[in-house]
């Protein structure tokens, strides 16, 4: 294989070149640089890229060979010895959680959620536009993104989510954590310096909007959404929301409720930024998905979305419909940031989309949920009296109202001790204690039978629960927690 490695020599140092070159890799392996395991180019390709004679390479790997930095292995070449039996630690990514302990049943809403990825039909489309693909096409992106794929996005969101919108207002992101960091860049320019969240809500992108320079304003979400009398109240000049299906809820914005939120706009000077996370999942039985809230005022709602949840958040596509000038400003702010979205990924997935592969896919999707999704119900049910499923049949998770009087931390406790890794609604809540106990199920990527099981462990967690209240060490504890029980 033709490797290459960065060496670096001075033919007019006083020190020989087969001694720069061991000391060299030397140093880089001691820092860490040169990696265990790492291959290195035979000593005849790099005595040829640095114009030495083969005999100094040669001489300065059998030194390092000697020294143990090094190791010749017949018909693998040369590669870095592993001095370490166990790979380095991995710095643990921003807003990651932490280490997740191993476990059966991960039901955590992101938790690896997700289906599987359609890889042939994938695979066909990359490999078409890969064909086709000319100079300009390997060159940097426009920071807008790749005109073929706004176009079909803009056919796409049109006919799929009513949205009002063209090519030209169309934005290609590195998903919506892309979308709402440059959202968050742009609103200070606007007079804007506080956002409104809805609560409960996604923590995550509660800490990213803090990590930007914003302050967030939580806001009641109810059966009806986020609460619009409360929103005028607050005094904040732009909200974040999830009016299809409320994040984590499941509930969809009541028509009441979008007008009001509309005229909120309207009236103070205000934006609404649409997350529609999860778009294309809808999957409840005798009822459309709502048409997008931006339709209705696309001069003040910013409509953001992502195919994390319908292909794979390893992709990072995202995009979003706004209002020219706002988008100008959304531009310039990402040319001090990057050179936009990879271009091929972008073309691959215009020709998904063109093609009506994608259609097909979130309908293949679609029935892979709602079967899993009736089975949760079915076993939620059966095995957890008291317990309701509620918000509507759409996205990768669902949420399960525990009767009031359930422990809801002692319960997911008692859920990861039978394997079960699952969150509580307290998790998505900025107030402590601001809703009644909950769980937030992740559900899309097991199969039934996992999904049925998993109930049921959670069950026996709850039984175990009840258990340790009963017990005599529980004697000494307030009336009141004894009286807890599930209903």
């Amino acid at each position: 294989m033709a490797l290459h490695v960065a060496v670096e020599v001075v033919r007019e140092s006083e020190t020989s070149l087969t001694s720069q070159i061991q000391h060299f890799i030397k140093k880089e392996i001691s820092e860490g640089i040169l990696h265990p395991g790492t291959r290195l180019p035979s000593s005849r390709r790099l005595a040829d890229d640095l114009a030495v004679s083969r005999s100094v390479v040669v001489e300065a790997y059998g030194q390092l060979v000697a020294e143990g930095y090094l190791e010749a292995v017949q018909g693998a070449g040369t590669r870095v010895v592993r001095h370490l039996d166990a790979e380095p630690a991995v710095v643990p990514a921003l807003l990651d959680e932490g280490r997740i302990p191993a476990v059966r049943w991960d039901l955590r809403p992101g938790g690896r959620n997700f289906p599987a990825f359609p890889r042939r039909e994938w695979l066909g489309c990359y490999q078409r536009v890969l064909h086709a693909a000319g100079p300009a096409d390997h060159d940097y992106p426009p920071l807008a993104g790749a005109p073929a794929l706004r176009v079909e996005l803009g056919h796409y969101l049109g006919r799929l989510r009513g949205v009002r919108t063209t090519a030209d207002q169309v934005m290609v992101v590195a998903g919506f954590a892309q979308a709402l960091g440059l959202l968050c860049a742009v609103l200070p320019d606007l007079g804007i310096g506080a956002l409104g969240i809805e609560d409960p809500g996604h923590p995550g992108q509660r800490r990213f909007v803090h990590g930007s320079g914003l302050r967030t304003v939580p806001l009641p979400v109810d059966e009806e959404g986020i609460d619009v009398d409360a929103l005028a109240a607050s005094g904040v000049r732009a909200v974040l929301v999830t009016p299809a299906h409320q994040y984590p809820t499941g509930v969809t914005l009541s028509a009441r409720r979008r007008e009001a939120l509309v005229r909120w706009a309207r009236e103070r000077d205000g934006w609404v930024i649409e997350d529609d996370y999860d778009g294309g999942l809808w999957y409840e039985r005798g009822a459309t998905r709502p048409l997008a809230l931006q339709r209705t005022a696309p001069d003040r709602v910013v409509h953001a979305g992502t195919a994390s949840k319908s292909l794979a958040p390893g992709l990072r596509l995202g995009w979003l419909a706004a209002p020219r000038p706002l988008l100008d400003r959304l531009l310039r702010a990402r040319a001090r940031h990057d050179l936009g979205t990879e271009t091929l990924t972008q073309l691959a997935f215009a020709e998904f989309l063109r093609s009506g592969l994608f259609d097909r896919h979130l309908r293949r999707l679609n029935a892979l949920c709602r079967s899993r999704r009736e089975t949760l119900d079915e076993a939620v049910r059966g095995h957890l009296p008291g317990a309701e499923v509620v918000g509507r049949a759409a996205g990768l998770h669902a949420y399960v109202r525990l009767p009031r009087d359930t422990d809801e931390a002692a319960l997911v406790a008692g859920a990861l001790r039978r394997s079960v890794l699952v969150r509580g609604g307290a998790a998505f809540h900025v107030r402590p204690g601001g809703g009644a106990p909950a769980l937030v199920v992740g559900h899309a990527h097991l199969p039934r039978a996992g999904v049925a099981e998993a109930v049921r462990e959670v069950a026996e967690a709850v039984r175990e629960v009840a258990a340790v209240r009963r017990s005599p060490a529980s004697a000494g504890s307030s009336p009141a927690s004894q009286d807890r029980r599930w209903s």
